[in-house]
């Protein structure tokens, strides 16, 4: 092996969230030949489940495709190469084929490691199912929280991303994904509760809350509550912060039976529609046939939504948090809850809207959302 072998980097398939085993190059977004620093988008990237844009993880030249388009590929598998220019040809080729012929053996040694699966832990009267991430690194962990009609697979582009650095933990709220149905009274309370008896069970004296959507406002109650337990809050596209929103969304969303009635409802939630795969809309079909998923929604949408309007407003209460990190990231183009709500928060919260995405900014705009929550965390 020469010197120079060493300057060629290796760019692999994502993985983005447990169930995803394989993907595809949608399409290059960066030619051969081209300098990329880290954060540029090399290419998007397709699963059954979604296209998401793929950033490059390094800098330097991109000197060969290794993946056509449209060719379905095992994650892992070498998509990429990025060296210095001065890498000679013959030494990428011979790098290329010595990768693919290793990855052959890691494929067999992980099939009989099997990846991690979600878990389940009785608290304070709930069974709730979680996935737990990055357990080798020390400090204080972040937990995800969902929103509503979600469940822990909706940061599929965020957990493998931060577990990378830190511990971390996306949880189903009762009512929700494989948790279980019983929601009591539904209401920010109650699902406040069910995060610290889930906190309290895992042994977590205190935690970075990550929340979205309804989970931002379970978060920030958890905050307004326990102080003492809560290390920042990152709040994405939150609840909580004014009356106005999608009224429609809860009751369009729970009653919708069919593919063809749930679709347009879910691509509410993206600035680019075609985000909503045939595999997302079948997922949450098949959750909202699971006994006592539509009662335990339904309870938690009129303790909150009721009347189209948000019920528990908690933006005046921010100052009681005194010199906690906290940073609200906004999707511009969020139908559901509209990103004007950030506009009048007190100046120690930190506001970041961004453009060309909606009320998912986590998945629409992965990377930037990963850098923020980690920033808050780690800095």
């Amino acid at each position: 092996m020469s010197t120079s072998t060493g300057a060629i980097i290796p760019i692999t398939m994502p993985k983005f969230g447990l169930a995803m085993t394989e993907g595809k190059i949608a399409s290059w977004a960066k030619p051969e030949g081209a300098a990329v620093a880290v954060g540029d988008e090399l290419a998007d990237i397709e699963t059954t489940k979604i296209t998401n844009a793929y950033e490059s993880p390094v800098a330097g030249v991109l000197r060969r495709h290794v993946a056509p388009e449209q060719e379905d590929l095992p994650v892992g598998a070498l998509i990429a190469v990025v060296a210095d220019p001065s890498v000679p040809e013959v030494e990428i080729d011979a790098f290329v084929t010595r990768f693919q012929a290793e990855f052959v053996t890691r494929q067999s040694v992980e099939a009989t490691q099997g990846a991690p699966a979600p878990a389940t832990i009785e608290a304070g009267g709930h069974s709730l199912r979680y996935l737990e991430l990055g357990q080798a690194h020390e400090g204080r962990p972040i937990v995800l929280i969902h929103g509503f009609g979600g469940d822990l697979n909706n940061w599929l582009f965020t957990q493998p991303a931060l577990a990378g650095q830190v511990r971390v933990i996306a949880l189903d709220l009762p009512g929700h994904g494989g948790s279980s149905k019983q929601v009591g009274a539904g209401d920010l309370a109650a699902l406040s509760g069910a995060l610290l008896a889930f906190l309290a069970a895992k042994d977590i004296p205190r935690a970075h809350l990550v929340g979205h959507s309804l989970g931002g406002a379970v978060a920030l109650r958890t905050a307004l509550d326990k102080p003492a337990h809560v290390a920042s809050l990152t709040l994405i596209a939150p609840a909580g912060l004014g009356t106005e929103i999608d009224g429609a969304f809860p009751a369009d969303f729970i009653s919708a039976g069919r593919r063809k009635q749930l679709q347009p409802v879910l691509q509410k939630l993206f600035a680019d529609k075609s985000l909503v795969s045939h595999d997302m809309v079948e997922d949450l079909l098949r959750f909202k046939r699971l006994d006592g998923a539509k009662e335990a929604l339904s309870a938690i949408a009129e303790a909150n939504f009721g009347g189209g309007r948000q019920q528990e407003i908690l933006a005046g209460r921010l100052p009681e948090l005194g010199d906690l990190p906290v940073q609200v990231i906004w999707g511009e183009l969020d139908e559901i809850i509209p990103a004007s709500q950030a506009r009048s928060l007190p100046g120690s919260v930190r506001v970041q809207v961004l453009p060309g995405a909606g009320h998912m900014p986590h998945m629409e705009k992965s990377a930037e959302v990963n850098r923020m929550i980690l920033g808050l965390a780690l800095g």
